[in-house]
């Protein structure tokens, strides 16, 4: 039961935050050498969702406006 918790800790607070950085940084790199495209906007889109999800929160604008 703690390998269970040790695990899914290790994943949350390590593994996740990688794989998001790799993906932006993939995106950002890709995006360099062939200019964007479907893929590149959807490994943004995807590392940004992950962060929204897990990570830390966006910030929230005083005056939204409706957005």
């Amino acid at each position: 039961m703690i390998f269970y918790w040790i695990r899914r800790f290790v994943l949350m607070a390590v593994a996740l935050p990688v794989a998001v950085a790799g993906a932006r940084k993939l995106s950002d790199v890709v995006e360099a050498r062939r200019g964007p495209s479907r893929g590149t906007r959807l490994l943004r889109r995807g590392a940004d969702a992950v962060q929204r999800r897990f990570g830390r929160q966006p910030k929230r604008r005083r005056f939204s406006l409706g957005r």
